[in-house]
């Protein structure tokens, strides 16, 4: 119920007096009890129907701020400029060396021909240090003694049903551009590496559809972990054994699902990543926030530091889990802070030096791994023994956060597009679309719309998808499960793959 206006308050509060123009009862101010409760309820439903329009009002104001940012981002196009956000730069544009360059209708990577798509413009957000500088790369940017290590892992739920536990996401061509988001991967990396210093770390059921798509990947930089134990047992994994076969590599950890635009920036940020590295420090790059985002941890930047080849490294003060959206807008605002992107380089020996200063146990088991690593029969035989009982920690947790306390951790700030396809409401982000059209992901004769705004359909089935009057819903039709939600809610989609297990649908998971 609406509150009562102070007056009014008062006015009931007050002591009854009698009045001997109304025998036989009482007025309250000189009013009669009926005509107080009338006043009473007259109050109540003004103020219901104030509220009501003020709803109303609230409603219509997302509505139109919901349309703004859409024809914001759909009318962005490249060599324009917005205020001091910077050129716009046409972005998720990455070479295809060695794997074959797959085309497809749907993002499962089938065969067959597929209508070019023009990928959206991206954002990329000058350092608010106004002094970023790009590193100079010579002729030629292959890092000697740089090893890449690709996490490929995940259960797929927040895309769920595109991806699956059996095909997460990295292993789906999320815009249709004939490249998986791994294959992607590799490819942005191989200039500052070769083939045989990139590494992936995966679980057994996807080994074999990393090897089909990745040919060029060598069979013993497939390193099997035998089951899920986050980034820091699959990093140190790999960390162990790179670290026996050159003692000096350096690593750099990058996750196998997110996408990146402005190749340049990125591999001039990685370079000088490197270069930090080799002082001794596990090495962070920090991405510029594009808006407080609360679906990201932020970064903290400290003090320049004085290093040669990385006139744009900083000390990071420390790490924030994510925050709410005031916190994150606060964040924002101070031009201090990065998105934390889970990018890791370091020396492969100086992280295990850490792990077994913080996780002692973890690193020991990981280290009993990888000396049994090149022997089969006994690398099985270890691992039965020990991976089942190693911690499940990020390794933002175990190493990061105590390293940063201990000034240990640096941050490089860089200024390249990324997204981490975290749920389908960034995956519509990333497909064209006309204005104010629901985004498709396959075969565009298979949808339907009338009056539709925003959103994202699949059409994965074959059949027909026909949307009347309903803006920014998801609906993914694939010919085992159809999926519906709205955009606002796609983060929630792990709450319905929890559902459909509890169902006794394992099958569908």
């Amino acid at each position: 119920m609406a509150s009562i206006s102070p007056s009014l308050a008062r006015k009931i509060t007050s002591p009854p007096v009698a009045d001997a123009a109304y025998p036989g009862g009482t007025k309250v101010n000189g009013l009669g009890v009926e005509d107080m409760f009338k006043q009473i309820m007259e109050v109540v439903q003004k103020s219901n129907a104030e509220i009501a329009e003020l709803r109303q009002e609230c409603s219509d104001l997302r509505h139109a701020n919901n349309n703004l940012e859409r024809q914001i981002r759909e009318g962005l196009t490249p060599g324009h400029h917005n205020g001091s956000r910077g050129a716009i730069t046409p972005g998720f544009m990455t070479p295809a060396p060695g794997s074959p360059n797959l085309r497809a209708k749907s993002p499962f990577l089938s065969p067959g021909a597929v209508p070019a798509l023009a990928m959206p413009p991206s954002i990329h957000i000058p350092s608010p240090l106004g002094d970023h500088t790009s590193y100079p790369f010579g002729p030629i940017r292959e890092i000697p003694g740089f090893y890449v290590v690709i996490p490929a892992g995940g259960a797929g739920t927040r895309l769920w049903p595109l991806s699956r536990e059996g095909h997460p996401k990295f292993l789906l061509d999320v815009t249709l551009q004939g490249r998986s988001l791994i294959q992607s991967t590799w490819d942005r990396l191989l200039p500052l590496t070769t083939p045989s210093r990139t590494t992936i770390v995966a679980g057994a059921p996807h080994m074999k559809a990393i090897s089909e798509q990745l040919p060029d990947l060598l069979p013993h930089n497939l390193f099997c972990e035998p089951g899920p134990k986050d980034s820091m047992a699959a990093i140190g994994l790999a960390a162990a054994i790179l670290a026996r076969r050159d003692p000096n590599a350096v690593i750099g950890s990058f996750a196998a699902d997110h996408m990146i635009s402005g190749d340049d920036a990125f591999l001039s940020a990685v370079s000088e990543a490197v270069q930090v590295a080799k002082k001794d420090y596990v090495v962070t790059i920090g991405i510029a926030p594009s808006h407080p985002s609360t679906a990201f941890g932020y970064i903290r930047l400290g003090e320049k530091l004085d290093i040669e080849d990385a006139p744009n490294a900083r000390i990071v003060q420390s790490f924030k889990e994510k925050p709410d959206a005031r916190t994150a807008k606060a964040y924002i605002n101070t031009g201090n802070y990065r998105w934390n992107a889970g990018m890791f380089v370091v020396k492969a020996s100086f992280l295990l030096k850490l792990l077994k200063t913080y996780k002692p146990e973890l690193e020991e088991g990981l280290q009993k791994v990888a000396a049994a690593w090149d022997d089969e029969t006994l690398r099985a035989k270890v691992l039965s023994e020990v991976w089942p009982a190693l911690e499940k920690i990020p390794i933002d947790n175990a190493v990061a956060e105590p390293a940063a306390a201990e000034g240990r951790v640096a941050v490089v700030p860089a200024t390249f597009g990324w997204d981490d396809v975290g749920d389908f409401s960034s995956l519509a982000d990333l497909l064209p679309a006309e204005a104010n059209q629901s985004r498709v992901l396959g075969d565009h004769h298979l949808v339907l719309t009338e009056q539709v705004a925003g959103g994202i359909v699949v059409p994965g089935s074959g059949r027909l998808v026909a949307l009347l009057g309903v803006d920014d819903l998801i609906v993914v039709d694939l010919p085992d499960t159809v999926m519906i939600t709205t955009r606002a809610r796609s983060q929630e989609v792990k709450r319905l793959v929890k559902k459909v297990k509890d169902a006794g649908w394992k099958a569908l998971i």
